[in-house]
């Protein structure tokens, strides 16, 4: 006996309403399993996509966001050795960080003494062969490599090291401390580990688990491509993170390239492209023009943070939201203060310190309108120490 039309239309309204709910059961599934982008809200433990990872990150960044932390520096050392010269090796003077090192540099050697010069690579190889070039045959005390590869200016190197003289680099090498190859007395940097992770989980949480993001490095320098690469597989730790692109943009180029760039993913990407984290700060100043160009509101999306540096036109950005929402900056003249007591320690005969600074996030909420992060105690330590 057939059904009756009516009976049909009942089975059928019936069959499909049980297929919409499996259908929505399974949708509901998988969003927990990738990261639904439904519009649905999240749960107070965080998004679908990785609630374990972003509480995580939440926690982590409520760390590092912390602004009264106490030095946990050297308070020991051979006291000041006078009469010594210093020449710091800039990759270039317009890289922020690399420059507000040297500041530190100087700084303390006024303290200590101690006489510097700073000779700027300019950003090229050849540039930064013949600084380092020039460098060596000044004879110094000491050579700061500033934030380039000392493996590009390895004859340079090999001469330096040849007529005894000792080599400091500041984000020379991916990791802080002693380096036998290439010989360096120390590294002075923060854990790049750490700035990476610390600088991907502040896009896991406060996004809950749901961006759109763009990296922006420097490949040309391994350091920051390490960094990148660092970036690039925390983001990966959530699945409700999607890399848009990975840009590739040399920082010498980076004021002329990054507007070009910028407005070609925005015409890619639109509104799914929601956080950004770049090895520099920098590239947020030279990206703000073209997201004002298209009506992009400075306080975001994208929300901007930078892996690196901590400049002060960064600072600037971020407490008047223009572009920037956060920094991971480095404690630039706490760093450049640590290069001359490093070679302090050197010049008595004494091991490298083995003190990394820790990371810290800088937002608008905890800077307090300061235009730089410099942790207290640092001064009063390597004066101590100095006896100065």
């Amino acid at each position: 006996m057939h059904p009756t039309p009516k009976t049909s239309l009942g089975a059928l309204k019936v069959k499909s309403g049980a297929a919409a709910a499996l259908l929505a059961a399974v949708t509901v599934l998988a969003g927990c399993e990738r990261g639904s982008q439904s519009g649905q809200e999240d749960p107070p433990t965080g998004p679908n996509g990785c609630p374990a990872v972003h509480a995580e990150a939440r926690t982590a960044v409520d760390r590092a966001q912390r602004a009264d932390v106490p030095w946990n520096g050297p308070t020991t050392g051979p006291r000041a050795v006078s009469g010594r010269t210093l020449v710091y090796v800039a990759q270039t003077m317009t890289n922020p960080g690399v420059a507000g090192a040297a500041d530190g540099v100087r700084d303390a050697a006024r303290v200590i003494g101690w006489n510097v010069r700073v000779i700027d690579g300019g950003g090229t190889p050849a540039g930064i062969q013949a600084a380092m070039s020039e460098a060596v045959a000044l004879r110094p005390s000491g050579i700061v490599i500033g934030g380039f590869d000392p493996n590009a200016t390895s004859q340079q190197v090999t001469r330096a090291d040849a007529a005894g003289i000792p080599l400091i680099g500041w984000h020379a090498v991916a990791d802080p401390g002693p380096s036998r190859r290439p010989p360096l007395f120390t590294n002075v940097t923060t854990d790049v580990r750490q700035v990476a992770r610390i600088s991907a989980r502040w896009v896991i949480a406060r996004s809950n688990g749901d961006a759109g993001v763009v990296i922006f490095t420097d490949a040309s320098i391994p350091f920051a491509r390490n960094k990148s690469e660092l970036i690039r597989k925390e983001l990966a730790t959530c699945a409700g993170v999607k890399l848009l692109s990975y840009e590739n943009i040399p920082i010498p180029d980076a004021s002329s390239r990054t507007p070009r760039e910028v407005s070609s993913l925005l015409s890619r990407f639109q509104d799914r492209w929601t956080y950004s984290v770049a090895i520099n700060d920098l590239y947020f100043a030279d990206a703000a023009p073209a997201l004002r160009a298209v009506g992009r509101n400075g306080s975001g999306p994208p929300f901007n943070i930078g892996a690196g540096d901590g400049d002060p036109s960064a600072f600037q950005r971020i407490n008047s939201g223009q572009y920037q929402a956060a920094t991971v900056p480095e404690p630039l003249s706490l760093q450049g203060w640590q290069i001359v007591d490093e070679f302090n320690r050197a010049f008595a005969d004494r091991p490298a310190s083995g003190y990394v600074s820790p990371v810290h996030i800088s937002t608008a909420d905890n800077t307090d309108g300061a235009t730089r992060w410099d942790p207290t105690g640092y001064r009063v330590a390597y004066r101590k120490i100095w006896g100065k």
